[in-house]
Parts: C-alpha cells; sequence; structure tokens
C-alpha cells in the first residue's frame, strides 16, 4: 500500500464520525449544536466533495460563549502563572501526540501539502510550550523610581478575547493566538474560517481533555457576517485578533469601534523579495521557489513579487522557469506533492482570473498560468515575467502560487518598487554587500525582513506588518502587550511637598 493510499485510510477514519453528525461549536466544555439549525457544508478542495455539514453559529451562540468565557475568567486569571505553564505544557504533549491526526485531517479539509502540515502540528505545540514558559513572569513590571517617589508597573490579563483565524495553516495560527491568551490568563471565543473548521474543534477538545477548565476556551463555527460580527460586537470581548484579509480587518474594527475593543491584525501581502546581481543565486533561487510555492501560495508572507537585477534577470528567470517546472502537483495526502488544490472554488476562480489580467497588461507568462484538469481545485505553479510594478498582478494579493517577476536597475530604484505598494508585512532581499543589506532593511516599509534567507520564524521576536499588512506584533512579550494591561502604581516616600490650597483663608 502506498503512502497516499495509507494517508486516505487513516483520514477516512478519523473523519467518519464527523460526517456522521453536524460539526457543533463547543461551549462551556461541552459540544453544543447550533440552536437555529442552520448549517454549512465543509468541502474538500481535492475534489469539491462535502466532507460534512457545520453548524453555523448565531447570536445565540456567541452570546452563550462569550458569556461562558467571561464567567470562566475569574478563576483562570486567578490561577498562578506556575500552574497555567504546567497546564499548557500538558496541552502541548497532546498536540504531539494528535499531531499526526491533525495534519491528516487539516490537509484533506484544506488542501495543503500533508508534507507541511505534519510540521505545522507540530509548530502549534511549540506555540504552546514557548508561552507555557514565560506564563509564571507574563504579569511581571518594572520598578521606575523617581526623586520622592516609587513608581511600578503590574499587567494584569485584558478579560475574555475574540480570535478569529484563516482558513490557511489553521491550526497552527489558532495556536499562535490562543497560547499567549491563555499564557496572559485570559480566555477565549474562538471563530475559525469557514472554509476549514475541522481542526478548530480538534484543539478545543484537546485542550479540554488535557485539564483546561470549561469556559476558558470556546469555539463557535460559523460564517464572517454572522458569528463573526456577533463577536467583534459583543460587550463582554474586550479584545478581538485577527489574521485574515485586509478588507475584513477594516470591517472588524468598525464593528468593535462602540464597545472601543482593542484590535490586533495581521493582514494581507504582496511581499518583495530582492536578488541584487551580488547575491549567492544558488541559495536565492532556493529560497524564492520556497516562499511563494510552498503552502500552495497560501501564506501572508509568500513572496510573490520578485524583483531582480536587470543585470541577472534573464538568468534568473530562465533559473526560475527551470525549477517551476519541476514542482509536482497533486494530492496533498501524498508526502510526495509539493503543491496541493486551492482551498475552495471561489478562491480558485480568483486565482485563475489573473492569468488573463497578466497578459491583458503586458506581462509574459513564463510558467504555468493555467487551472490543472480534475474535479479539485489544482493550480499549476505560475511565473510572469517582464512585469511592471503598477499592474495588478504586481499590485494585488492574488494569495496562490503565482510569482510576479519584475527588473530594477540599482538600489534606489528597487526600494522604489518595494514601497509603492498599499501592504507592509514582510520584504526579502539577496546581497552578499553587507551595508547593503541593512540599507535596505532601514528603508523598506515592512514590519519584518529577512536578509539572505527565507522566512525564519523566531519565537521571541515580533511578527507583524505595516501600512494595509496589520496592527500590533505578535510574538514573545509582544504578544502580551495585546492580551494584557499595563498598570503604573506610584508610592509616595513621604518627603515631596503636597501642594497646599485654602490654607490661610
Amino acid at each position: 500500500m502506498s503512502d497516499l493510499e495509507t494517508n486516505l485510510q487513516a483520514v477516512e477514519k478519523l473523519l467518519a464520525p464527523l460526517k456522521a453528525e453536524t460539526l457543533p461549536h463547543f461551549i462551556n466544555g461541552k459540544r453544543v449544536p447550533g440552536r437555529t439549525g442552520e448549517t454549512f457544508e465543509g468541502y474538500t478542495p481535492i475534489d469539491n466533495s462535502v466532507i460534512g455539514s457545520v453548524a453555523s453559529g448565531s447570536a445565540n451562540e456567541i452570546d452563550t460563549a462569550a458569556k461562558a468565557a467571561e464567567a470562566a475568567f475569574g478563576a483562570w486569571q486567578a490561577i498562578s502563572g506556575t500552574e497555567r505553564k504546567k497546564l499548557l505544557h500538558k496541552i502541548a504533549d497532546a498536540i504531539v501526540d494528535n499531531a499526526e491526526s491533525i495534519a491528516l485531517v487539516e490537509s484533506y479539509d484544506s488542501g495543503q501539502p500533508v508534507r507541511f502540515m505534519s510540521k505545522a502540528a507540530i509548530r502549534g505545540a511549540e506555540n504552546f510550550r514557548f508561552f507555557a514558559d514565560l506564563a509564571p513572569s507574563a504579569r511581571d513590571g518594572q520598578a521606575l523610581p523617581a526623586q520622592d517617589h516609587l513608581n511600578y508597573t503590574l499587567r494584569q490579563p485584558i478579560g475574555p478575547v475574540g480570535v478569529i483565524t484563516p482558513w490557511n495553516t489553521p491550526f497552527m495560527l489558532s495556536t499562535w493566538k490562543i497560547a499567549p491568551a491563555l499564557a496572559a490568563g485570559c480566555t477565549v471565543v474562538h471563530k475559525p474560517a469557514e472554509w476549514s473548521p475541522y481542526s478548530a474543534m480538534m484543539l478545543a477538545e484537546i485542550a479540554h481533555a488535557a485539564g483546561l477548565p470549561d469556559g476558558v476556551l470556546n469555539c463557535v463555527q460559523g460564517l464572517g457576517e454572522t458569528a463573526g460580527k456577533s463577536l467583534t460586537e459583543h460587550p463582554a470581548i474586550k479584545a478581538v485578533a485577527f489574521v485574515g484579509e485586509s478588507t475584513t480587518g477594516s470591517h472588524i474594527m468598525r464593528q468593535g469601534a462602540d464597545t472601543l475593543k482593542r484590535v490586533h491584525f495581521e493582514l494581507g501581502g504582496k511581499n518583495p523579495v530582492i536578488v541584487f546581481d551580488d547575491a549567492d543565486l544558488d541559495r536565492a533561487v532556493d529560497a524564492v521557489v520556497f516562499m511563494i510555492y510552498s503552502l500552495n501560495g497560501e501564506r501572508c508572507t509568500s513572496s510573490s513579487r520578485l524583483l531582480v537585477q536587470e543585470s541577472i534577470e534573464d538568468e534568473f528567470n530562465a533559473r526560475l522557469v527551470a525549477r517551476v517546472a519541476k514542482l509536482k502537483v497533486g494530492h496533498p495526502l501524498d508526502p510526495a506533492t509539493e503543491i496541493g488544490p486551492l482551498i475552495h472554488r471561489r478562491h480558485f476562480d480568483k486565482v485563475c482570473s489573473y492569468f488573463d489580467l497578466a497578459v491583458a497588461d503586458g506581462a509574459r507568462i513564463a510558467a504555468g498560468g493555467n487551472a490543472v484538469e480534475g474535479a479539485g481545485n489544482f493550480v499549476a505553479p505560475t511565473l510572469f515575467t517582464g512585469a511592471r510594478n503598477n499592474m495588478r498582478i504586481a499590485q494585488e494579493e492574488i494569495f496562490g502560487p503565482v510569482l510576479t517577476s519584475i527588473p530594477f536597475k540599482d538600489e534606489e530604484d528597487a526600494l522604489k518598487i518595494a514601497n509603492d505598494i498599499a501592504y507592509g508585512l514582510a520584504g526579502y532581499i539577496w546581497t552578499n554587500d553587507i551595508g547593503r543589506g541593512h540599507r535596505m532593511a532601514k528603508y523598506l516599509d515592512a514590519g519584518m525582513i529577512w536578509v539572505n534567507s527565507e522566512n525564519n520564524r523566531h519565537l521571541p521576536s515580533p511578527f507583524g506588518g505595516m501600512k494595509a499588512s496589520g496592527i500590533g506584533r505578535d510574538g514573545g512579550d509582544y504578544s502580551f502587550d495585546f492580551y494584557m494591561e499595563t498598570k503604573n502604581v506610584c508610592i509616595a516616600l513621604g518627603s515631596h511637598n503636597v501642594p497646599k490650597l485654602g490654607k490661610n483663608a
């Protein structure tokens, strides 16, 4: 039996109980069916067949979950950081124990190749471990002595929070938000993306089985315009962390305005990878191919704009054409597959629409540029060359295995092209000139810069974007800045003069 056949049998067994009933919500430590009876269907992008029905949460389910989180907050935030550390490590252990099942379900549900999803599940466990270790010191503040007073700061969890996560690598990205919230002492209502709902229920049940108290982590399935809107407007929810499209982020900000929600947004990107003629081209080719074609190109940090110096443009693009031709498109449960199907037929249609747009605007299709025949949402990995930065293929987030190559003259020209975009999430620079690397990093309008590297995530470092790419930072203590309030306490030493009014009246 092949690895693909073995994985198919395993995922069918895992999904059998999910197909037998409507996927429910998880509220206050229990599976909860939808009150309205409304559902939506979950599909696998492999062939667009139905996996099963999913409860479509309404304002009622969100209200129940938010109140459960509010009721659980007092006891949860009162638990010592050391106890939270122990419990979050237990959750991490349980994730590792279930990593294979999580990867198979998520791959089947989202279309992401299992070669990447197996690592994503383990990264989810690492997120829990990292923030577990920070939990004992999460509330620590600073001593700020003055001449006649002693100031010190305290941090305390903000309260129940809403977490809205996307459909690409949903399990890992959920842990990225939920783990620091729990470590800080917040309770959570999680609304996963409706296009990939299954792993969110797995996370909620794994955490509960590991000992997380009832109401601390709740999961409400549903659509953005109903469940999502109700969550962002609910008065018990003190903050909303969202990963997704920039347009949706602006909607959430408006929806949370009346209740003065604190928001944290990790939004879209149209990230440049800038290759100078003095770069190590072998390593640069590897990084460029990996950062746009891995994860089906459905990642916010993908380097979807290639800025290549004119003197090496033809050579570099030729290397890319040769590599793209060798990429293996196939069933996501096959360990040999490098590119699987796109998440949903609607997204597939969007990505494919750019093929005609590119040609109409004057770019060339050097590789791909077509859908792959069959029932699923498969797209050939694509390379556009001869592009200009004002083309739609260079300005809009396509979010698929599609790379746009744009030539530049010199350092100044590269910066101008790179920054001429609404987004500002990430940037990648390839050069052996160390001074140039630092200069480019300094002046690029992006929240994260990698020099001579692909995206390498270091959990203590800040993750987030500028401009239309987001608000706030994830990672290390930066996450606690969002999930916690900082309080200053000022103690007089008895030596200062207190102003006197009316004493001589």
